[in-house]
């Protein structure tokens, strides 16, 4: 006999419109929530973000299905996945019931659910229900009973877990109520094919036919009715992440890393400047509060909230969305408190992590622009100072910018002002242009490409701050001054390319300054050496081997995917590196990043000292970076960290010049 099963056994088929009837109106319910939410969203400024479509439906479709970015944390990711995959799987199989039994048997005589296929098609679905189960546990045992630190548990999750964990078990329930009356002993061959099925059939052997029957129509429709509370409790519950993180992977930004949207600052009929209100935030903004999950993946990776600080990225998502629903007209960064928008060092780890595209740093920097551009407000009086020193030197420091290419003498390098010629622009930056540890770093740059036939060209003096800190710290107005005049020198030169050995410079001025008009090709110094050595125009001398471990900067690794050219230089150099813990994508961040660099840290621990710490714990005798924010933070926190005289601070550019 072909293999297969009568589909609604023991149930009064009769009343089959009864279940669509219930089914339909679930589904209503459930439309009608997300429906309900719409005007939430719309209170935020419009966003286009259906555009490239195919690509983001590939987008969509892919992060639903494979749950990538969910796995990328092994043990919670792993339980979710495959229960996501169990679960889809068992909603699969219903939907494949539903074509047999109301299309393809009775409007075409078709039936696919008997032989070879029908018995894959059971196994596949019991085994599916049974790892969903364990699944399930697993993360019940985690959220309820492990408890990790800070991880927030609310109705939601005893509601979602209660009603996921009872639909799974009836649902094995009354299929081995259908085995007992049926297949155990009538077809043992059929029954092995639901395992799930068949381990609880020894529950109902004392039971009559008649008993049998009742029990498992009554719990029929139980578990049917489960589902469909299941259905309608989506839309009220944070279940809506079913349905709001494909669409958020859907609507994903598919900007550069880090961009941020240019304010007009021209406009003479803008009233606001930054985000005051959470209508003052785009739509997408908004609707992030309820992509989000609640797995703190983000507040986890924060550097400042393992610093001890109260920025959490987890609950900025959170306040924005329960402004927007409970106050929308509210002062936004009085909610969210000015110190948590200060603590932010933009570093993106929050953003990397999280498994559904939510965007944190553009939230906290539209927060900040309002406090910088609308009520003039700072983290601390030593950064008003600075805003002052930018507007009159060009530099955060308050120095002469005719000193902003004293560095360079008596090397070969020259100021395009001159007219000599040139190879390549250096857009040296503030700090390597007066900071005296960084200056030696922009000396070694310039001597490694002297040693490779390259003569650099300056700005010198023409030279000012990329903007970079003073936007991130919600200063639009002072980045867009002096990033024009920067723009307008560049173009007045007829510059072709452009190096930097900040990462901040490069992200600016590689990214930023195009919606300024700069089009011109810009490189950070690792990429650009490594190329020098690959071409034969570098050569290293062989020199003794040493000891490393090797900081990934924020603006280098997770804001542009340069992670290997460094290391791979490294070796070249004899380094052996010896990774930390937290390092490529997963780094932690100096603590300079954001504006911070100008900024005391007043609250909890240094950022650069628990960095510092994590290097110490490798036991290698020096920290290597690529970035003037980075080494200036380093040398900090070894000093403050007590690990002087055991760890040194150097920048990869130094390395190379010594090998030159």
């Amino acid at each position: 006999m072909e293999a297969t099963r009568e589909i609604y056994w023991n149930v009064n088929h009769a009343l089959i419109w009864v279940m669509y009837l219930f089914a339909f109106l679930a589904l209503g319910g459930c439309a009608w929530g997300f429906w309900s939410r719409l005007p939430l969203y719309r209170q935020g400024k419009p966003l286009d973000r259906l555009d490239r479509l195919p690509l983001r439906l590939k987008l969509m479709v892919r992060g639903a299905l494979t749950q990538a970015k969910v796995l990328r944390v092994q043990v919670p990711g792993t339980l979710h996945a495959f229960f996501f995959w169990g679960f889809l799987l068992l909603f699969i199989g219903t939907l494949l019931i539903m074509l047999q039994a109301d299309f393809t048997a009775p409007l075409a005589g078709w039936t696919f659910l008997k032989g070879t296929f029908y018995k894959g098609y059971s196994l596949v679905l019991d085994l599916a229900g049974i790892i969903a189960i364990f699944m399930l546990g697993g993360l019940f045992v985690r959220r309820f009973l492990v408890r990790p630190p800070a991880l927030p548990t609310k109705r939601d999750d005893y509601l979602a877990h209660a009603l996921l964990f009872t639909i799974l078990v009836t649902g094995f329930v009354v299929e081995a109520l259908r085995m007992a009356a049926t297949e155990v002993h009538q077809n043992p061959e059929l029954a092995r094919l639901s395992p799930g099925g068949l381990l609880l059939t020894p529950l109902f052997a004392g039971m009559t036919p008649a008993a049998i029957s009742v029990t498992h129509k009554a719990l029929w429709w139980g578990h049917f009715f489960l589902a469909m509370a299941f259905i309608v409790a989506i839309p009220w519950t944070k279940l809506r992440h079913l349905f709001t993180d494909p669409a958020n992977y859907l609507c994903t930004d598919l900007r550069p890393k880090g961009a941020i949207a240019t304010i007009n600052l021209e406009d003479e009929t803008a009233e606001q400047f930054g985000a005051a209100r959470a209508a003052d935030l785009a739509w997408k903004d908004i609707y992030d509060a309820d992509a989000c999950t609640l797995c703190k993946r983000c507040q986890d990776r924060c550097p400042a909230w393992y610093t001890e600080k109260p920025l959490s990225p987890m609950r900025v998502v959170q306040q924005v969305g329960e402004m927007a629903l409970n106050e929308p007209q509210g002062d936004l960064c009085r909610y969210v408190t000015e110190e948590v928008l200060w603590d932010c060092t933009t570093c993106r780890a929050c953003q990397e992590i999280c498994p559904v595209d939510i965007e944190h740093v553009n939230k906290i920097i539209e927060m900040r622009r309002n406090l910088a551009l609308m009520e003039g407000k700072f983290p601390g009086d030593e950064v008003r100072t600075a805003m002052g020193n930018y507007e009159v030197n060009g530099n955060p420091f308050g120095l002469a910018w005719a000193e902003r290419g004293a560095w360079a003498e008596g090397l070969d390098v020259v100021t395009l002002e001159s007219g000599e010629p040139y190879d390549v622009m250096y857009f040296v930056g503030c700090y390597a242009s007066f900071d005296r540890r960084n200056k030696e770093v922009a000396k070694a740059f310039a001597k490694i490409c002297s040693a490779a036939g390259i003569r650099l060209g300056i700005l010198g003096k023409e030279e000012k701050c990329c903007g970079e800190p003073p936007r991130k710290l919600g200063n639009e107005y002072l980045y867009q001054t002096m990033a024009q005049e920067n723009i307008e020198r560049i173009k007045g030169y007829g510059v072709k390319e452009i190096v930097t050995t900040c990462p901040h410079c490069f992200n600016t001025l590689v990214r930023d300054y195009r919606e300024l008009g700069l089009d011109i090709p810009v490189r950070h110094y690792t990429t650009f050496l490594a190329e020098l050595v690959q071409q034969g125009r570098l050569k290293l001398q062989p020199g003794d081997s040493f000891d490393c471990t090797y900081h990934d900067s924020c603006y280098i690794g997770r804001y542009a995917d340069i992670f290997e050219p460094p290391r791979e230089m490294l070796q070249r150099l004899g380094g052996t590196i010896t990774e930390m813990d937290r390092n490529r994508m997963e780094s932690f961040c100096c603590g300079g990043g954001g504006g911070r660099i100008l900024a005391e840290e007043k609250v909890g621990t240094r950022i650069s000292a628990a960095r510092v710490q994590m290097a110490g714990e490798t036991r290698a005798p020096m920290l290597v970076s690529n970035c003037p924010f980075c080494l200036t933070m380093f040398e900090d926190g070894i000093k403050t960290g007590g690990l002087e005289g055991s760890m040194a601070a150097r920048d990869l550019a130094e390395l190379v010049a010594a090998r030159l």
